[in-house]
């Protein structure tokens, strides 16, 4: 058993456990032994606040609720959601000097930012699309961003960031595409948050159909699985690529070791071959 705050049931092996079942099966999300008072600390919050007195209490409001609204809040607590603004930069230069130039034709160019967070990753990708077309805005940028926690969209939806957390971003690019908001923030300006349709999506069921995209963005969330988790990740992100797209993923990530239909381009970057006839 964990010891817990004062204020906070003792988490028994046996929650730790159907927790962590649970975390795997809906969202992949691989607690493995060790992180037993990260689940104290994080779930002991929303156990405070429901008034459970026991772990098992919890649990069997989740499971209980149809709604699908404490699965969603629990899935939120465990979660990390770190990231910054033009995080892992050479991918953002891949994205222009590369894709987006193999794209010129194209009425509509598309990207998936795949685990987007508070907003800073596809708000980096619009900046950089926007720096790169310069006057000419064609072709039309459209960026589908998704993540599993309704906290944290709400929060790239509100597209208001302190300036602290803005401290990636260059001056002049800060000065084109946020204005300074009543309350000390710098909010991403309307014609750039217009770029980007915000959604929730559990990453572990079935995408639904739509067009293709000639890039996705999917980074440093796969961490959190397993190898097969991963794997079966991949192999639907790869299904959602135009053939020739790429798959941009963590730099502290690998897809050595898994299956997939993709060829190597650099580090963290992978293509869907236009023949379909990939490298693992």
């Amino acid at each position: 058993m964990i010891e817990a705050a004062a204020d906070v049931p003792v988490l028994k092996t046996a929650e730790f456990a159907r927790i962590c079942e649970l975390a795997y099966e809906r969202f992949g999300l691989h607690l493995h032994a060790g992180k037993e008072k990260l689940v104290s600390a994080r779930l002991g919050k929303l156990l405070r606040a429901g008034g459970f007195r026991s772990f098992d209490a919890y649990y069997q409001h989740v499971m209980s609720d149809r709604s699908g609204a404490a699965l969603t809040a629990m899935i939120d607590c465990l979660t990390t959601n770190h990231t910054s603004f033009l995080r892992e930069p050479e991918h953002f230069r891949v994205l222009t000097e590369r894709i987006l130039r193999e794209s010129r034709g194209r009425d509509v160019f598309r990207v998936w930012s795949a685990a987007c967070s508070t907003g800073e990753e596809p708000y980096s990708i619009a900046f950089s699309l926007l720096d790169a077309l310069g006057d000419c805005r064609q072709p039309r940028i459209e960026i589908l961003a998704t993540d599993i926690s309704t906290r944290a969209l709400d929060a790239a939806r509100r597209a208001a960031y302190t300036r602290e957390r803005l401290a990636g971003l260059p001056a002049d690019m800060r000065a084109r595409y946020l204005a300074a908001g009543p309350d000390g923030t710098l909010r991403v300006r309307r014609e750039v948050t217009a770029l980007v349709r915000f959604e929730r999506r559990n990453l572990m069921e079935p995408f639904p159909a739509g067009a293709l995209f000639p890039v996705i963005f999917c980074r440093n969330v796969m961490i959190y699985f397993d190898r097969e988790t991963r794997g079966g990740l991949v192999r639907r992100l790869t299904a959602s690529l135009e053939p020739g797209g790429y798959l941009m993923v963590g730099h502290a990530e690998s897809l050595i070791g898994t299956e997939h239909g993709l060829t190597y381009v650099q580090p963290a970057v992978y293509r869907r071959p236009v023949s379909g006839q990939g490298r693992r």
